[in-house]
């Protein structure tokens, strides 16, 4: 799964940023399918995934994603304090940024 996100920012990644903007980033949502000989097939790339909580494990992953791709994002330009550095220090991380 990894390789075809890669692969698919790699085919339009000119095309992402195209006024060049300064710290602009964008969130998508990739659909894949798991066929029975465990192929991996990519079914669609949403520019506006929908972000609800229609189920309890969705309901506590998608807050901690949005916390964390922030996290990537913003921290780079406004560093978070050291007393919120210490407070989330021992949080686990889920999320890696592969591009």
């Amino acid at each position: 799964m990894k390789d075809i996100i890669i692969d698919s920012f790699c085919a339009v990644k000119n095309q992402l940023n195209p006024n060049h903007r300064k710290n602009h980033f964008e969130f998508f949502g990739y659909d894949f399918m798991i066929d029975e000989d465990f192929r991996v097939w990519l079914i669609e790339i949403n520019t506006n995934p929908y972000i609800g909580t229609p189920n309890e494990y969705i309901k506590n992953l998608v807050p901690n994603m949005i916390d964390e791709m922030l996290n990537i994002v913003l921290d780079p330009i406004y560093p978070p304090s050291k007393e919120y550095i210490e407070s989330i220090k021992d949080r686990e991380r889920n999320f890696e940024i592969i591009y």
